[in-house]
């Protein structure tokens, strides 16, 4: 029997109705998008990933390297190098499932961890980013428009959250729109902004002599995690893309998007956190008091702006995690209702974080790297086994919800849990390790993924954990 959506239209000619409309709810969910409804330039992953990176979170991770890590000027922008460097090249990477299997990230994973195994890392993502980030970004975005405007934090809370799950709620060609145009907007208010900091920064005076032992790989470790944080989006964002588009191009543009942006902003918050801040000034407050009274409001509406262009991401690929879950939901329950419901939980969480904003964006952006660096290890591990397989066998395990493989869930969940405990260095728990080595900082991103990695190995040769369909 063949289904049909509220039009009495066929799933696929649905989606292919969809085609490159704006202002239209996305029909697709976590199923393949068909050949005939794809569409679309890989230049365009260049500024939807530039857009949603330029905003105040961004700009935090330098601040915090600088002024909470104590981390010299220099060795924090080593470190920023480094840590985004390997994010945005995974970030790359993953993007690549997109035009291939015409599917989003957490159902490309399947392969990796099996139909009900993937709930791990569909899970956790659905949570990190229809919650976590959104709460994280919309908080930084209501300061700044109560900075702007005057108006009441909560009010601004509200009016954020609004614009950015009606984003959301549309679905992918809104989305792709929607930081196509924020895109030379935001990086003219930033790149001005930035122009004025650097150059009144004292960056003599961030020389290190503060810095706690592992600041260094503690920065490396957390700006690994920003970027790194969106490739459980990866191919979210290009599965609509044709599936004959340059594979280089396609890893090309999200990487560099990624890449540029983050490291520039991290680079200038880093200088900023050099600069006295008037007392009792908030987070964003501190970042523009250097800045002449005109250009401080055209960067709080770029920081207001910049939030929402991220938490769009946040919570339709948020979403899609929960899809890729395989719950069965009803007709009243697809994708774009998911987001509604996302941006009521997220916002709940954000109002709750309105007073202690501060140690939240802390908190958050030190250990968002944790269950990522294990998952990467598995999902890489699994794509090089399966290098040689064609796409169209590759495809039907992503579809089976017969289809297991426990050595996947098994390995990131082990790699996770060992790496917090013995690697972790945190303001509430220091792992085992760092305990007796305080210089190591926090590996356990990077631990995390090693073990997580070698366990893979010797899991898969196991018949009982490796691929194998139910009855």
């Amino acid at each position: 029997m063949t289904t049909t959506d509220a039009a009495g239209r066929a799933p696929d000619a649905a989606i292919a109705d969809y085609g490159d409309h704006v202002l239209a709810v996305e029909p697709t969910g976590a199923e393949p998008v068909p050949s005939e409804a794809r569409h679309g330039k890989p230049l365009g992953l260049l500024w939807t990933w530039v857009s949603p990176n330029m905003e105040f979170a961004t700009v935090f991770l330098g601040v915090l390297a600088v002024g909470v890590f104590g981390l010299g000027f220099w060795p924090t922008v080593l470190a920023i190098l480094l840590g985004t460097g390997l994010g945005a090249v995974a970030h790359a990477f993953l993007g690549l499932a997109g035009p291939r299997f015409g599917v989003p990230q957490m159902v490309a994973g399947r392969s990796a961890f099996g139909f009900l195994g993937n709930a791990l890392p569909a899970g956790l993502n659905s949570v990190v980013a229809g919650v976590g980030w959104f709460a994280v970004n919309s908080v930084s975005a209501a300061y700044a428009l109560n900075s702007l405007l005057d108006w009441p934090v909560l009010l601004c809370l509200f009016v954020v959250a609004v614009l950015q799950v009606a984003i959301a709620f549309l679905g992918h060609n809104l989305i792709h729109t929607a930081e196509k145009y924020t895109f030379p907007v935001l990086t003219a208010v930033f790149v001005v902004a930035s122009a004025v900091i650097l150059s009144k920064a004292d960056i003599g005076a961030a020389d290190g002599s503060h810095a706690f032992k592992g600041a260094f790989l503690l920065t490396v470790g957390a700006t690994f995690g920003y970027a790194a944080g969106w490739t459980p989006y990866g191919s979210d964002y290009t599965r609509y893309l044709p599936a004959d588009t340059p594979k280089w191009k396609v890893a090309l543009w999200p990487g560099l998007g990624v890449f540029l942006s983050c490291t520039f902003l991290e680079i200038v918050g880093a200088a900023s956190a050099t600069l006295v801040a008037p007392k009792g000034a908030t987070l964003t407050g501190a970042f523009i008091h250097p800045l002449p009274d005109w250009l401080g409001k055209l960067t709080l509406l770029a920081i207001a702006i910049g939030g929402i262009a991220a938490n769009a991401l946040n919570v339709y690929s948020g979403t899609l995690s929960f899809v890729a879950l395989g719950i069965k939901l009803p007709a009243a329950a697809r994708r774009a209702t998911v987001a509604l419901v996302f941006g009521v939980v997220g916002t709940a969480f954000a109002w709750s974080g309105l007073s202690d904003s501060g140690e939240k964006y802390e908190n958050f952006l030190l250990v968002i790297s944790y269950w990522i660096g294990p998952w990467l290890a598995v999902v890489f591990l699994d794509r090089w086994f399966r290098r040689g397989e064609s796409t169209e066998s590759v495809a039907a395990l992503l579809t089976d919800r017969r289809f297991s493989y426990w050595a996947g869930p098994i390995a990131m969940a082990v790699g996770t849990g060992l790496g917090v405990w013995l690697f972790s260095n945190q303001t509430d728990y220091t792992g085992v390790v760092p305990k007796h080595v305080p210089a190591l900082g926090d590996i356990a991103f990077f631990a995390g993924a090693v073990i997580a990695g070698v366990l893979y190995l010797a899991l898969r040769q196991i018949p009982a954990l490796s691929a194998r369909k139910t009855d």
